[in-house]
């Protein structure tokens, strides 16, 4: 795997993009053979998502974070601390803003569109995806600076966790889409969409660290706070549809061990 560090960080984070977008659309891709997917299945593999986001942003990015604020300027929790509550701000700005509908519900937030809502069901998932891509971007362009708290392992298990809770994201779309009736091409093609700005994001967050190397503790918790935002407001409440909660926790329980055994095992 050491042979990836002869390529810019910016490219493996546009690679590893690519591929969490893959792992998306491969989730859209259950459409084909399902039109409907049973509410404790799917509240299981959201709460799996949920759970790795939750290790994810501690294991892949606070840690490392607080590891590298150490010894500057600012005391590292203060760094750490403004880094991830100016995450989660951001996407509370990004919620308020983005016009979305929540798989299961005909709940709309943001500002008021008459767009259908499949489109804002796409978005939903959109907005999940964000910081999932600006954590990956971060964690690739953070190679750069030569840390020992950024490995490539610690990287490309990063991705792969996020590549592995992409999978029910994707499915979350699309299988609701075609159970509304719409094609099984249309409804997967619109799933699919829904991963399209992991690579975008990764390559925005890749490059800022590249450039400005000394905001890559800030950015690392920036990541993490956007994350656990994301599990906070959208995926365990998405989770918990139907009074199937039990089913959600175990999900959240397995994702956050499996995220984990990759962080520590690789990185």
């Amino acid at each position: 795997m050491e042979f990836l560090l002869a390529y810019p960080p910016v490219l493996l984070a546009l690679f590893a993009g690519l591929f969490t977008w893959f792992v998306t659309a491969l989730g859209a891709s259950l459409v084909f053979f399902f039109k409907e997917i049973n509410i404790k299945v799917l509240n299981a593999m959201l709460g799996f998502a949920a759970g790795v986001m939750i290790a994810a942003s501690f294991w892949s990015l606070l840690a490392p974070a607080i590891e590298m604020a150490e010894g500057g300027q600012m005391p590292a929790y203060v760094m750490v601390s403004l880094g991830f509550l100016s995450g989660g701000f951001f996407l509370w700005i990004v919620d308020k803003i983005l016009p979305h509908v929540h798989p299961g519900t005909n709940h709309r937030e943001g500002i008021k569109t008459s767009w259908q809502r499949s489109v804002l069901l796409v978005l939903a998932i959109t907005f999940h995806n964000i910081p999932e891509g600006l954590a990956v971007g971060v964690a690739f362009g953070g190679l750069a600076s030569g840390s020992s708290a950024m490995t490539l392992a610690g990287a490309v298990s990063l991705a792969v966790g996020i590549g592995l809770q992409n999978f029910p994201e994707g499915a979350a779309v699309s299988i609701p889409l075609r159970r509304e009736n719409m094609s099984r091409r249309k409804a997967f093609l619109m799933g699919q969409f829904s991963g399209m700005v992991e690579p975008i994001a990764a390559v925005i967050g890749a490059a800022a660290v590249v450039l400005v190397a000394p905001m890559l503790p800030f950015a690392l918790a920036f990541a993490a706070g956007a994350m656990i935002y994301v599990v906070a407001e959208e995926l365990i409440p998405e989770a918990r549809l139907g009074h199937e909660g039990d089913i959600a926790t175990i999900g959240v329980m397995f994702g956050f061990t499996l995220m984990m055994i990759l962080d520590v095992a690789l990185g």
